[in-house]
């Protein structure tokens, strides 16, 4: 059957939105529920009162060079109101350690960029790579890795795939999460879950064997560890840096 609204019936769609929300009963509320879970956790991080920022807006304060304590890298500084590399100086690193946790961060790249952000390092290991699995930061559009889903923004560093698609233009803020709650991983982009992995599973074990990371038994192995901003010799900014421990 069809129905033909005359002029004047504009007025009912709005009762009518209601009746049909209505008459869809529990599976579309779950549905609707479900749809919004993007949203809802994109926000989550200036919602909840649980995060605590990392950075000031100001000062580089609670952040230190890769097995230098108290000391930030040369190369990074403050610019308006972001953490940035500005020249050669090496990863920066928390003060403090984290073992499960949400970090959420925003972060921006220079044409043909490249930078990351790892977790969980191990501070006796040299290099911060050798031991933390890393979410990729990129300009996808201009740099060679972004020629490889394994290496494109927002990808477990050459293990776990991200899709395609969930970046803004460079030259615009992307919002990037990572959550590591026991063997559990998850990394986002601008609301989006783009993966989920476990490590020490025999899933994980079989790609860090296929992969350079093979070669340093350490990586991957530490159930706490400091949080790190890559240099990888480009311009980057990171800011509204903020961190949710789990129990």
């Amino acid at each position: 059957m069809t129905f033909v609204l005359r002029p004047s019936a504009h007025r009912l769609l709005p009762m009518i939105a209601l009746l049909l929300a209505c008459a869809g009963g529990g599976d579309s509320d779950a549905a609707v529920a479900s749809d919004s879970v993007t949203v809802n956790d994109a926000t989550a991080a200036t919602t909840d009162t649980m995060w605590r920022p990392l950075f000031d807006g100001a000062t580089l304060a609670g952040w230190q060079g890769h097995q230098k304590p108290g000391v930030p890298p040369a190369g990074w500084a403050v610019v308006d109101g972001a953490i940035t590399r500005v020249g050669e100086g090496g990863d920066i690193v928390t003060t403090a350690q984290y073992a499960n946790f949400e970090f959420a961060f925003e972060w921006m790249v220079t044409p043909g960029g490249n930078s990351g952000v790892f977790y969980r390092i191990d501070p006796t290991v040299e290099v911060t790579y050798m031991s933390a699995p890393e979410y990729q930061v990129l300009d996808d559009s201009a740099h060679r890795d972004g020629g490889s889903r394994l290496t494109s923004a927002g990808a477990a560093y050459g293990l776990y795939e991200s899709p395609e698609g969930h970046t803004k233009p460079v030259g615009e803020w992307n919002e990037g999460r990572i959550v590591v709650n026991g063997a559990h991983v998850e990394h986002w982009l601008n609301g989006t879950k783009l993966l989920e992995y476990e490590l020490w599973s025999p899933d994980w074990e079989a790609k860090v064997k296929a992969s350079k990371f093979n070669e340093w038994p350490p990586y991957g192995r530490a159930t706490r560890g400091h949080i790190g901003l890559q240099d990888h010799g480009d311009r980057v900014a990171f800011r509204n840096l903020r961190v949710k421990e789990l129990p």
